[in-house]
């Protein structure tokens, strides 16, 4: 009998937590931190690279250290000497810094932003207001939102027309 020895498979865990989101572990790493709310491709990209990793190997397969490490790179950029072009805030309007934010400070401060567009009244504010679009796009045969009137059937008129002359009769 011929005994084959066989490799023990690395420990991959299934599910990891990185910036406070769940992210699947078989995937690659350059396409699982695309998961995360406020990191692109090439934000992702760059991580990749500053901290010098395979981008094709799984984010169940990396260690803690190496996970501490992605994480320290994506919450502090400008650390590692990453280009300002590439953080998703530029020149941030109160404090005139570039950032980069992420989950739910991503939302928050867009959210902000909105209601501040619409406290001062300008155009995009207002264009949020009515719920119109605010970057050119034409309006002739789109954005009808919650308008839309439906064919009715002529049993469904016929029903209401008489419950009407019945309501007039008494």
């Amino acid at each position: 009998m011929i005994m084959i020895k066989t490799m023990p498979e690395e420990k991959i865990k299934y599910l990891v937590r990185l910036v406070n989101t769940d992210l699947n572990g078989n995937k690659p790493l350059y396409h699982t931190l695309n998961k995360i709310k406020g990191i692109s491709y090439s934000f992702a990209n760059a991580v990749c690279n500053v901290i010098d990793i395979d981008k094709t190997k799984k984010v169940g397969a990396l260690t803690k250290e190496e996970l501490a490490k992605i994480e320290d790179v994506i919450r502090n950029p400008s650390k590692y000497s990453i280009p300002a072009w590439l953080l998703n805030r530029r020149k941030d309007f109160d404090t005139g810094k570039d950032m980069h934010l992420l989950t739910s400070d991503l939302k928050l401060r867009t959210e902000f932003d909105i209601k501040n567009l619409k406290k001062i009244k300008s155009y995009r504010g207002i264009r949020h207001a009515m719920g119109l679009p605010t970057r050119g796009q034409r309006t002739r045969a789109h954005f009808r939102k919650g308008t839309a009137l439906g064919v009715q059937k002529k049993k469904v008129l016929a029903q209401q027309k008489s419950e009407k002359k019945e309501s007039k009769e008494k």
